[in-house]
């Protein structure tokens, strides 16, 4: 679920074209899988010239990354969690401007396993991205009484990491889950989310508002 319209803030509109008169380009948290992409892609989209190709979007290991890479000029816009508990940096850092926020539900997010898995201890371990790990309690089968969570970059890190054999399960999403073999073991369900949207302050005029 998307609400019908971007929330856009005051100032100009931060689509189209950059302030370097380069195609925009949408930086987010990956890798492939995440909800971060999912939610890029809903902004990519948009920003597309009517008729034209979405925007790029590029996949990058933390939010941090992408911030950085947003400073160096080398993509135009960055789509970060509100539930992201780092989020604040992007909020008080002068180098950056909030452009627009949205609300987007995530995809289904459950707990998976590897297919061919052995039957998981009773107390599992369970790679998960720090934000969703209240969701474990919420979703994990009864028979486990107690769990140990692997921290991971992503959902679709998490996702990996029980592909790979480090954890027993992977709080994830039905997209990291499908591309990385693994089948759930619960019930699942979205999250809705607030998404902000950051770029350089030129893209906005932030600072010439309040002059």
């Amino acid at each position: 679920m998307t609400l019908p319209h971007f929330l856009d803030l005051p100032g100009p509109d931060p689509g189209g074209l950059s302030t370097l008169g380069v195609l925009a380009t949408v930086g987010t948290l990956g890798p492939q899988g995440t909800s971060s992409e999912l939610a890029a892609g809903l902004l990519a989209r948009r920003l597309a010239p009517s008729g034209g190709e979405p925007a790029a979007v590029r996949l990058f290991d933390t939010y941090e990354e992408a911030g950085d890479t947003l400073r160096a000029g080398l993509v135009t816009h960055v789509v970060v969690a509100n539930a992201y508990k780092a989020v604040h940096h992007f909020y008080m850092d002068p180098a950056l401007a909030l452009a627009d926020v949205f609300v987007m539900d995530t995809p289904l997010y459950g707990i998976a396993r590897r297919r061919d898995a052995a039957p998981a201890p009773g107390t599992p371990v369970i790679a998960s991205h720090p934000s969703p790990v209240p969701l474990i309690a919420e979703l994990l089968p009864p028979e486990h009484t107690s769990h140990t969570v692997l921290a991971a970059d992503s959902t679709s890190a998490a996702a990996r990491a029980a592909a790979a054999g480090a954890a027993d399960f992977a709080l994830t999403t039905a997209p990291a889950a499908r591309l990385h073999g693994l089948e759930f073991v619960s019930r699942t369900r979205p999250i809705r989310m607030v998404w902000s949207v950051f770029t350089g302050p030129a893209a906005t005029g932030r600072y010439d508002r309040f002059a």
